[in-house]
């Protein structure tokens, strides 16, 4: 069976962002792993910087769970396929509990995964400053929507472990417990930049600060409370069996793996493999070559603007990805990897640095976020992922325009999921599709099919 439908399961969701759900996620699974257990992890929403920590610390993929990118069969399978073999699996929440796509819906948010998976949720509030509240908040998020199971709150940034036992009184009688807490630990904050945390390495979180949330954790709550809690969600039903099927190997795919590029949302990958893709690593970076035997390219998002310089400098990788375009290799790029296949990539500083240029347009940096939100994609042409007319959703998180494309004739047209605004992208040759959509394939399946679809199409024209 695909999947264990009895895991133990909790969402760790926030009042907001900011309250630092990452942390207590990491400070958890860090603890219960302590314990032996194996930890499954997934992030609510489109993020791709907080599922790096969950996978830094369990060393295993991190999925998303987004209501409005995947709809509730994709989430449910996604869960069931990802927490396969594990002791408890812990969900991250997106912004606040109930903040999702709409101010009027639960659409896309927390408290959607939370009752499609029928998984008790840990409210973390930021309590410092705070002493009788916390039972008016802890109350308000359970009575909002009584369908949701409210398991307590999580009360972080805590004082001391007198301000601990004063709001757990504070919340006695309530029906909402304060479970457990975390004092501040300034020494061991995770590090951010511009696009929020910085992805988890070895380099910017060293395995001891891990280990060190995972211990505070333990000093300041006894772990079992948590898999007590995780161990009240219910059976899922068992996977079907369309749901269990692995297709054989029968193409390769380069995927773009390094510092520059490493946005990827986990189930896509998962998608290219069971219909027989085998998604082979590479580095646009330190790499001189495509992977041999390759079939088609996928780069994704990241911080190529970090790494320009050495970007540009890898002349012999620039010009193996041109060579394989012009032999009429698929390559599908995101966001940052856009940026990489334009003609050039500009600085804050305002320095200048070549890139493929297999897309018209310099990728410009600006101090400010350019774009941010859910996004409707329709393609206008055939492409790389199928025919005209293919539809899917995807979301955008830039601080960079692409300046001197044309301003129409894209061959995506892309409309605003908030105010509804559309325009066009995706521009460069026939066999190329690149644009700053991070697109979800669980929006729809037809995506992962023509990518793979064109990438066996090359190679049978190459044999």
């Amino acid at each position: 069976m695909d999947g264990t439908p009895h895991i133990p399961r909790l969402v760790v969701a926030g009042t907001a962002s900011g309250v630092g759900k990452t942390t207590v996620m990491v400070a958890l699974t860090r603890a219960l792993q302590a314990r032996g257990l194996k930890v499954a992890t997934f992030k609510c929403g489109p993020d791709y910087l907080d599922p790096s920590y969950h996978a830094r610390t369990t060393q295993a993929p991190c999925h998303n769970l987004d209501g409005w990118l995947m709809g509730r069969d994709a989430v449910i399978s996604t869960f069931r396929h990802a927490s396969q073999g594990c002791d408890v699996a812990l969900i991250e929440g997106v912004m606040g509990l109930y903040d999702g796509a709409s101010p009027d819906s639960e659409e896309g948010s927390a408290a959607q995964v939370a009752k499609w998976l029928a998984a008790p949720v840990l409210a973390v509030v930021d309590a410092s400053g705070m002493a009788r509240t916390i039972a008016a908040i802890g109350t308000g998020l359970a009575a909002f929507d009584p369908q949701l199971k409210l398991a307590g709150v999580f009360a972080n940034r805590v004082g001391s472990r007198g301000h601990l036992e004063l709001l757990q009184r504070a919340a006695l009688g309530t029906g909402v417990p304060v479970v457990g807490g975390l004092p501040e630990q300034e020494a061991l904050t995770f590090p951010a930049r511009h696009l929020g945390l910085l992805t988890a390495s070895e380099e910017s979180i060293p395995t001891q600060r891990l280990d060190a949330w995972g211990a505070l954790l333990s000093e300041w709550n006894d772990a079992a409370t948590f898999l007590r809690l995780a161990g009240e969600a219910p059976a899922l039903p068992e996977a079907p069996e369309e749901e269990r099927r692995q297709a054989p190997v029968t193409c390769r795919i380069a995927v773009a793996q390094d510092a520059a590029f490493h946005f990827y949302y986990a189930d896509n990958l998962r998608r290219l493999e069971r219909l027989g893709a085998r998604c082979v690593p590479f580095s646009p970076l330190s790499d001189t070559a495509l992977p041999p035997d390759v079939h088609a390219l996928y780069l994704g998002g990241g911080y190529p603007e970090l790494h320009a310089r050495q970007l540009a400098d890898n002349h012999a990788m620039r010009r193996a990805i041109s060579e394989f375009s012009a032999r009429g290799g698929p390559i599908y790029a995101e966001c940052g990897g856009m940026m990489y296949l334009s003609q050039g990539l500009r600085t804050l500083d305002g320095q200048d640095y070549p890139m493929v240029g297999l897309v018209p347009g310099v990728a410009v940096m600006a101090p400010k976020l350019q774009a941010l939100g859910y996004v409707e994609v329709e393609t206008t042409v055939r492409t790389v992922l199928g025919g005209a007319g293919l539809r899917f959703r995807g979301h955008q998180f830039r601080y960079s325009t692409l300046e001197g494309v044309p301003t129409h004739g894209g061959t995506l047209r892309i409309r605003r999921r908030r105010g509804g605004v559309t325009h066009t992208e995706g521009f460069g040759p026939p066999n190329v599709l690149a644009s700053y959509v991070h697109a979800h394939w669980a929006s729809n399946p037809l995506v992962a099919e023509g990518l793979v679809s064109s990438a066996r199409a090359f190679k049978e024209q190459r044999t």
